[in-house]
């Protein structure tokens, strides 16, 4: 079901046309809000009015990270404090949280946004949500609240932790659709079992994941186990959080709401920008919101654009699924790598559980690999030659994937700490060693 067909469905040369008058509409708004916005602008000669096509956006400045670390806590917001009726912050590895801000149309759109999130799902008011995705400062569980609400269903606001008050709730209150991390549905699905209750006889028909990047075959081994359909969602807080994008029952690409959210792929070292098709890192500029809107926000994620139509009905360009971030990109011995490249290596083998461990050291300054990998009981319960031909199946598929060795450690089942919220897949003992975007 299409929750807005008015702009999903929207013709490309309307939904440019509305884009455009959105976009000269925001630079108007940072001009005369936002100190920082204006001092480019003017360094740059940049005026809403001699913007007349969207492809002089790549004339436009670039916002990072480190931009609005640099203005914290409300340096780049464009509506004054009493008209804010939220703030959400998220706290990065390094450095000061990233605050957010909400007025309250901007609340009104996230709810939308959300709407057609869950509608791509199968959702409407007669489904139950369980939201195990955490609430308070972090956007994703009063994110997917809100468009719950929106369409009319019933929200069960669990938030995320206490996984078997979760599966009971979920057995008890009928839950037809979880949203929650991916790598906490299949938490649920270990624990589930060990407590004799299988997921796919309750009524679950669908599964609204993301926050943390997952691969095709963790999709795979999440619906099998949970006997949903497991829909890929895209956002983060700077833009607006959960509702930025999402697939669809086709599950080909993301739907990218872009008449709030105008999204490019650049290169991320040279920072120019890139035709459909090829991969590189997304840049979103917010075209609606009031309190904290970006122009070029330099996202870090990488992915690639697909401006075909879709089966579903949507005429939104489509986005893959994010294939790694440019600054979680391990370099190892001159090569770059992915741990989405390494957990569908591990998945697509068999024999293992969906719980891995990418440990990056340096050995007579040298870098080193070494992969933990659990497997399954029956694997590790059986004899030694087999475990060892395993090791060694796992071993040459790494170094054919990536082109580099890595040890590899075969560990008995529950030997890596399970998480509640996103997965912890990557220890570096070298020094802070990650590819950071240019300028």
């Amino acid at each position: 079901m299409i929750w807005n067909p008015e702009y999903e469905s929207m013709p490309r040369r309307e939904l440019e046309a509305l884009q455009l008058e959105r976009l000269r509409r925001l630079l108007a708004r940072l001009a005369e809000r936002v100190p920082f916005y204006r001092e480019r602008f003017a360094a740059q000669k940049i005026t809403p009015e001699k913007i007349r096509d969207l492809a002089q956006l790549q004339e436009l400045p670039f916002t990072t990270k480190d931009d609005l670390r640099e203005n914290y806590p409300f340096g780049l917001f464009a509506a004054p404090m009493d008209e804010v009726v939220r703030i959400h912050a998220s706290s990065g590895t390094t450095g000061k949280m990233t605050v957010v801000g909400y007025t309250k149309n901007d609340v009104a759109i996230w709810a939308e946004v959300m709407a057609r999130t869950l509608s791509c799902a199968g959702a409407t008011a007669k489904d139950v949500i369980q939201v195990a995705y955490g609430y308070g400062l972090f956007t994703g569980g009063l994110g997917v609240h809100y468009g719950a609400e929106r369409i009319g269903a019933t929200v069960v606001p669990i938030s995320g932790g206490n996984t078997k008050r979760q599966l009971t709730v979920m057995r008890d209150f009928g839950t037809t659709i979880l949203a929650c991390t991916p790598s906490y549905a299949l938490y649920m699905a270990e624990t589930a079992r060990e407590e004799g209750m299988d997921l796919r006889g309750l009524r679950l028909k669908a599964g609204v994941f993301g926050a943390e990047p997952w691969s095709e075959e963790m999709r795979r081994e999440i619906q099998e186990k949970l006997g949903l359909l497991a829909i890929d969602i895209y956002g983060l807080s700077e833009i607006i959080g959960p509702g930025v994008a999402s697939e669809c029952e086709c599950q080909n690409g993301l739907h990218v709401n872009e008449d709030h959210f105008l999204v490019e792929v650049i290169d991320p070292v040279t920072g120019q920008r890139l035709p459909y098709g090829e991969k590189g890192e997304l840049v979103f500029t917010t075209l609606t919101k009031e309190a904290f809107p970006l122009l070029r926000y330099r996202t870090r994620d990488i992915g690639i654009l697909y401006p075909e139509p879709c089966p579903c009905g949507r005429t939104l360009i489509r986005m893959s699924r994010i294939l790694g971030r440019t600054d979680d990109m391990l370099i190892i011995r001159g090569v770059n790598v992915f741990p989405s490249q390494i957990e569908a290596v591990l998945l697509a083998i068999g024999g293992v559980e969906p719980h891995y461990q990418i440990i990056v050291d340096r050995e007579r300054n040298l870098d080193e690999l070494e992969i933990w990998v659990e497997v399954s009981e029956g694997i590790f319960s059986d004899e030694v030659k087999r475990l060892e031909e395993l090791e060694r199946k796992i071993r040459v598929e790494i170094e054919s994937t990536l082109g580099i060795h890595a040890r590899v450690k075969l560990v008995e089942p529950k030997t890596i700490a399970r998480r509640e919220g996103k997965a912890k897949r990557v220890i570096d003992r070298r020094e802070v060693y990650a590819v950071r975007p240019g300028p």
